[in-house]
Order: structure tokens, then C-alpha cells, then sequence
């Protein structure tokens, strides 16, 4: 019999990339899909389902450096979206079956049961040099050659997550609106295991919307794509900054920083990974933590706003941390809820909370 068809489709993956570069390998996931997206990397060796459920990925196709994926198999809980957000996935090696006492399937099954094309056998060490070398590019990941004189579709499916305004039914001391350009779970279960109270809102609210909801913080999340998308929404942050304490993560510390008049840019390839060293430049402190992103705030830009650099990643000396002088206001470049990730800076959630109370104490 030839393995390599399986009820008539052919069991070869071909990864065209925006320059023209082919990888063969074997399809695994959803067999027969087919997809479009912008191709990445993730150095993480671990956290695979927190990746694929990640908002941040929306649209995109994840290549993992780790050259096994799949070990421990997909568990309840887990999730940090409802769905997979990724468009489709690389690896070197997926394994069939699952080594973990809370797995409930295989990332294999998974995948297909979410109908997520995949590819495996390639060589991704090769692969994530390329990206390395040229930037992020479009891709294609199909079943049969695409074409050579043909780039890589152009077809842009749209990013802006639209997120249903709820709140939780018991009041907690404090009540942070959490504005949602693309939330991971974690975000907001960091903020209720400190028994906050979290009303999740669309980036379509206005600030009367807001206020309305009498927060006494406001939290910008995460979210994919290109952070002018969301200019609609900057007058509504200056407006916000006026009146309530802000943290900003990922996203939402680009877009504070564009309210505030500082520019952002495309990176060649991005951080995407759990292994990113920051270094605090108000104490010396350096940690490690997770990121994924692939814009980044102008430093340049940054000095004429009333902005301050607090933290810049070691390796690559890009923008990590802002704060606004004398007022309860800052933001991270990476995640401090982790979800995968190390929990150094998870202490950064206390440091919102402090600060929305030391801004109550001053009204």
C-alpha cells in the first residue's frame, strides 16, 4: 500500500515561503487543509497548547524550534482562548502518542479535531535561520506545489478580535475593565486570583463606556497584528490615562506608547519564546520571561513623550517597560501571566493593584 495517500489525499505538505524557498515534509493535523499566513518562530521547549490557544498568533503559522512537540499531549484547563488561534503548524518531529497522566488527547488529534492543517519532518533549525535571515514572510503551507512564479497569498484575514462585554456576577474589592485586542486566559485569571473583579470590554467601547463601569483600573491586553490598526482607539486611552490607573501588556504597551505620541516599528523576525532576559533599568534587577511579538516601540520615539523607559531586553536592547512620571501608569513589552512561560514577573500584577490603591487614597 502507499502511505504516502490516505483516503485519496496526498499525504505530502509543501511549505512555500514569500521568497520562494520549499520545504517537503508530512502532513499531520488536518490532512487536507490548506492555508495562508505569516510565518514565525517560537523557541519555546515547552507550552505548545498555550501557544496554539495564544490570541497573539491569530493568523499565523508557528514554526517550533524544539524539534519534539506533542510529548505530553493536550490537557483540560489548559487553553488560554477558546479555540486554536494559530492558522497552522511546523515542527521537526510530532509524537503520536502522549505521555502525561492529564492528557486527554494528542496534539495530533487535537489539531485535527481543531482543523488545523500541519507539517512534520522538515528541517526547522534550517527553516528558522531563513526567517532569522530575512524577516517574518508570508507562507503557504498546501498539499501539492505551489507554483514558484507565484508568491505566497496575499489574503489577509482580519485580526481585530471582537471580544463579548461580560463581568463577573460577585463584586470584589477591586474592579479592573480590561480592554481585549486579543486577552490570554491567564491575563485574566492573574487578575481574579488577586480577587479582583474583571469586566472585559471591545476595543469599539468608547470612554464614557468605560467610566460608566466605575473601574478602579483599566488593563490594556495582548492582541496580533500591526498596533496603528487599533488607532481608533488611542484618543481613547489619552482620554483614560486622565482618569485611571493603566497597565499595559504587549499590545497594550504599544498602543500606550503610540497614545502618547512615540512611533512603533516592524522587528525582522520578532521574540517569540519563554527564555526573553529583561533588564529592569530603575533597579538592575534582570529576569527572564515570555514573549511574543513581532512590532516594538521606537526608543527614539520615546523621548518626546512624557513616557520613561523602564526596561530593555538584554539581547537586543528592545523597548520592555514604560511608565508615565507621577502618574499610575506603565506597561511591559513580554507576558507577565506567563501561561507558558517562567513567573518572574508575575509580582507585576501587585504592582497594579498597589497602584490603583494608592490612587484611591489620594481621591
Amino acid at each position: 500500500m502507499d502511505v504516502s495517500k490516505i483516503g485519496g489525499l496526498n499525504m505530502k505538505k509543501y511549505l512555500t515561503l514569500e521568497n520562494g524557498d520549499v520545504f517537503v515534509g508530512t502532513a499531520c493535523g488536518d490532512l487536507g487543509g490548506e492555508i495562508n499566513g505569516e510565518l514565525v518562530f517560537t523557541t519555546s521547549m515547552t507550552g505548545y497548547q498555550e501557544t496554539l490557544t495564544d490570541p497573539s498568533y491569530q493568523n499565523q503559522i508557528i514554526t517550533f524550534t524544539y524539534p519534539l512537540i506533542g510529548n505530553y499531549g493536550i490537557s483540560l484547563g489548559t487553553n488560554q482562548s477558546n479555540k486554536v488561534e494559530a492558522a497552522a503548524v511546523v515542527v521537526k518531529e510530532m509524537t503520536e502518542q502522549a505521555f502525561h497522566y492529564q492528557s486527554v488527547i494528542s496534539l495530533d488529534a487535537y489539531l485535527k479535531q481543531s482543523k488545523i492543517p500541519a507539517i512534520s519532518g522538515i528541517d526547522t533549525r534550517q527553516l528558522t535561520k531563513i526567517i532569522r535571515q530575512y524577516g517574518t514572510m508570508k507562507a503557504s503551507l498546501t498539499n501539492f506545489p505551489v507554483d514558484k512564479k507565484k508568491s505566497a497569498s496575499d489574503h489577509q484575514a482580519s485580526i481585530i478580535k471582537m471580544a463579548s462585554l461580560s463581568a463577573s456576577s460577585d463584586k470584589k474589592i477591586d474592579h479592573v475593565v480590561l480592554v481585549d485586542f486579543g486577552v490570554k486566559a491567564n491575563i485574566v485569571k492573574s487578575l481574579q486570583r488577586k480577587e479582583i473583579d474583571v469586566t472585559v470590554v471591545t476595543p469599539e467601547s468608547t470612554y464614557e463606556d468605560i467610566a460608566k463601569l466605575h473601574p478602579t483600573g483599566i488593563l490594556l491586553s495582548n492582541g496580533p497584528g500591526d498596533p496603528t490598526a487599533y488607532s481608533d482607539f488611542l484618543p481613547v486611552i489619552k482620554k483614560l490615562q486622565e482618569a485611571f490607573p493603566i497597565f499595559g501588556i504587549c499590545l497594550g504597551h504599544q498602543l500606550l506608547a503610540l497614545a502618547n505620541g512615540a512611533k512603533t516599528y516592524k522587528m525582522t523576525f520578532g521574540h517569540r519564546g519563554i527564555n526573553h532576559p529583561v533588564k529592569n533599568l530603575e533597579n538592575g534587577d534582570i529576569f527572564i520571561t515570555s514573549q511574543n511579538h513581532g512590532y516594538a516601540v521606537d526608543a527614539d520615539s520615546i523621548k518626546e513623550t512624557p513616557l520613561k523607559v523602564t526596561a530593555l531586553e538584554v539581547n537586543d536592547k528592545t523597548v520592555e517597560g514604560l511608565r508615565y512620571p507621577g502618574r499610575p501608569i506603565f506597561s511591559v513589552q513580554y507576558h507577565p501571566e506567563a501561561a507558558p512561560g517562567p513567573h518572574d514577573a508575575a509580582k507585576l500584577f501587585d504592582h497594579f493593584i498597589d497602584l490603583m490603591h494608592a490612587t484611591e487614597e489620594v481621591h
